[in-house]
């Protein structure tokens, strides 16, 4: 590899490794504060938080990757045009693409790399992260008692105590309202102090109160009339309460298997094709009947067109033909005939309405592996993409450092994520084929990426403010050119005017 090469390598690795850790850290608080309330509360060990983290952030990779990379192109191809470093190579006899040549297959490793990470990796991850989210959704939170507060954490339990010792961890003035009992009884507890605490295998609740009063309400089918009540004290009492979801327990993380971020390309292949001939089946299942039986029910080959109708068209339309055809009935008769005609009509309603919800959902999950197959295919493209948006853009603006590059890298991605969420929505609802929908981002970023190419490639001045100063004054004195001397007159007196003020304000700033 030349030694040029190898400038450029190294100016673009340590930027892009710099910038992906952070943008996978900025999705990743995302990411924590949007499941803080999940994790918080629940005594969860640190190695199942640094579990799911790692599982999110492998899931976070191919929203951040493409950023990462139009931001990493950016700031190294600003950083070697503002170091004049670009402007030398390209005086040697180098062009951009000659230059850009080692990071072509950085990227192309890279994007390769990317279809494995998407297609294997992630789906992988999202079992597993959808797996562990399940299970602490599940699990019920620490017991935790804060003074004068209530805790219901437990399910048809609610315990409050007034004070509780950090250190011997007695509870005092404790008010137990127990529910449990599926005879609608309640049960009130008082006690002046006590130890309530989870077992070690946390599968029972085990309670000691000290002095303290128990209040027993018995209901009835005849609770609001008749209720007894039992109170009875006690200087100790002990009970052994079963619980459960206090410890976290793993699911089997294959019965997350059907979703469709779960699965590779091949078995979302195969789950479009059942998926296909589902929906199939359930349209076939859903409107035949209803054409059949009940829209041609009494004529099974169907309405017969208007044309084998013998019609006088000189004298009488299709309408009135009907009309006359129809015999004259008494009011009773109509009413029987617009009732079974209007209870055939509902039941048939009901009925579709059944079999269209069915259709209608195997349908979404349609359009849903369709849409993450070809997002497998996207990523990879995407990256490409913003590679060639990048590498121009550095060279044109020649800014290096994180100001200029940030603000271009947000303002593009942006807009990508924009386009993608909408074609993505529209492909979801079916409005547009999956094909368009997952690649509407990349048919539209596509020619803009070979446009900059284009100008950066010939050196062009496209986000030069001096060459749009310059170019709007040259053709606005061609414009002035052609007024009457009347107007080229006055403007040019209007010029030196202001010319002559400006050269008082700043003579008067020297001073």
């Amino acid at each position: 590899m030349k030694k040029i090469h190898q400038l450029v390598l190294k100016s673009y690795l340590g930027p892009l490794v710099l910038t992906f850790f952070i943008i996978i850290f900025i999705l990743m608080m995302n990411f924590v504060w949007r499941y803080i309330d999940e994790l918080v509360g629940k005594g969860l060990e640190p190695t199942v938080i640094l579990e799911l983290i790692m599982y999110a952030t492998i899931n976070m990779i191919p929203m951040g990757l493409p950023l990462a990379i139009l931001l990493a192109t950016i700031m190294t191809m600003g950083n070697l045009g503002e170091n004049f470093e670009l402007l030398a190579m390209k005086s040697a006899g180098m062009s951009l693409m000659q230059i850009m040549k080692p990071l072509f297959w950085v990227i192309g490793i890279i994007s390769f790399g990317s279809f494995f990470i998407v297609n294997d990796l992630v789906p992988w991850a999202n079992k597993k992260m959808f797996a562990t989210l399940y299970d602490i959704k599940q699990q019920n939170e620490a017991l935790e008692f804060q003074d004068g507060l209530f805790f219901n954490g437990i399910d048809d339990m609610s315990i409050r105590v007034e004070k509780q010792d950090p250190k011997t961890k007695l509870l005092t003035g404790v008010l137990i309202y127990d529910n449990r009992s599926r005879s609608g009884d309640m049960t009130t507890t008082i006690a002046d102090s006590g130890y309530i605490r989870l077992s070690d295998d946390k599968r029972y609740l085990l309670v000691t109160l000290f002095n303290g009063e128990t209040y027993e309400q018995t209901r009835n089918y005849q609770w609001y009339t008749k209720s007894s009540l039992r109170h009875h004290k006690f200087k100790r009492q002990d009970g052994k309460i079963p619980m459960s979801g206090f410890d976290f327990q793993r699911s089997d993380e294959n019965l997350f298997g059907n979703n469709s971020q779960t699965m590779d390309i091949n078995d979302l292949q195969h789950n479009i094709d059942s998926l296909d001939l589902l929906v199939n089946n359930l349209t076939a299942t859903a409107y035949n009947p209803l054409l059949r039986d009940q829209i041609f029910e009494r004529d099974p080959d169907g309405v017969a067109p208007p044309d084998t109708i013998e019609i006088d068209r000189s004298r009488k339309t299709f309408g009135a033909l009907l009309l006359d055809s129809v015999p004259k009935l008494n009011t009773r008769t109509k009413n029987r005939i617009y009732e079974s005609a209007l209870r055939a009509a509902r039941s048939s309603r009901n009925a579709f309405s059944f079999d269209e919800t069915t259709s209608k959902e195997a349908l979404n999950q349609l359009y849903r592996s369709k849409n993450e197959w070809h997002r497998k295919l996207t990523l990879p493209i995407s990256i490409l993409i913003f590679f060639l948006i990048g590498a121009p853009l550095g060279a044109i603006i020649r800014k290096g450092g994180l100001g200029m590059p940030i603000v271009i890298s947000v303002i593009f991605f942006v807009i990508y994520y924009i386009i993608s969420i909408s074609g993505e929505k529209f492909a979801k609802e079916g409005t547009w084929s999956s094909l368009l929908g997952m690649w509407i981002s990349a048919i539209i970023l596509t020619p803009l990426a070979i446009y900059l190419s284009n100008k950066a490639n010939n050196d062009s001045a496209l986000l030069d403010i001096d060459w749009y100063i310059g170019r709007y004054k040259h053709y606005r004195d061609k414009f002035i050119a052609k007024l009457p001397e009347k107007w080229q007159t006055r403007i040019k007196n209007r010029r030196e005017t202001r010319d002559e003020r400006r050269e008082t304000r700043e003579m008067q700033n020297s001073k």
